[in-house]
């Protein structure tokens, strides 16, 4: 696989949702090339929803972080293929002992060049049968993010010796750095 491809130096943005946003945020934060990262949700019908309102899925939002990146530094591909290495895409609804429809697996577009090269990683990762199930991340394009309660952002860099951190962050950081070292920070 190759890391780094220079692009054009004008900053993206993308969304993901796998699970909780405090594992995806710690985990994109480390990355080269990303220059935000906020913690939000996306994908609902209600305005400026609270976390315990999406919690009790009534919104129909998901937890998501809205990725800004500099394309000369990192691509799409790179940041796509670290969002599909930290989440299960093949359960719907399910993280780990996270469940419900807030930690489904699901990308929001900003661009029509975005949606085509999500699509593209996609059927690339079934037609090379890289999980024994379907992946089952929806795609759809960004209509409204709204960021997260102030408590959430950075959640990792302000609590990492908690336990949910130690537990569940700390693996996916180690399998990051294994797996991505080039394109770590």
């Amino acid at each position: 696989m190759t890391f780094l491809v220079a692009s054009n130096n004008s900053s993206q943005t993308i969304v993901f949702g796998g699970g909780c946003f405090w594992c995806l945020e710690a985990v994109f934060q480390m990355l080269r090339g990303v220059t935000a990262v906020v913690s939000g949700y996306t994908g609902g019908k209600m305005p400026n929803p609270t976390y315990q309102q999406v919690s009790s899925e009534a919104t129909g939002h998901a937890e998501v972080i809205k990725v800004e990146f500099d394309p000369s530094i990192i691509t799409l591909d790179n940041l796509l293929a670290v969002f599909f290495t930290s989440h299960d895409p093949t359960t719907p609804n399910r993280q780990g002992n996270d469940v419900g429809t807030q930690y489904r697996s699901a990308i929001y577009y900003t661009t029509e060049a975005q949606k085509t090269a999500v699509e593209s990683f996609i059927k690339k990762l079934t037609d090379e049968k890289t999980f024994d199930q379907p992946v089952i991340t929806e795609v759809k394009p960004l209509e409204v993010f709204y960021p997260a309660e102030d408590y959430h952002q950075n959640y990792y860099r302000n609590n990492s010796e908690a336990p949910y951190c130690r537990a569940v962050i700390n693996p996916k950081i180690a399998k990051l750095r294994q797996q991505y070292a080039p394109l770590l920070k």
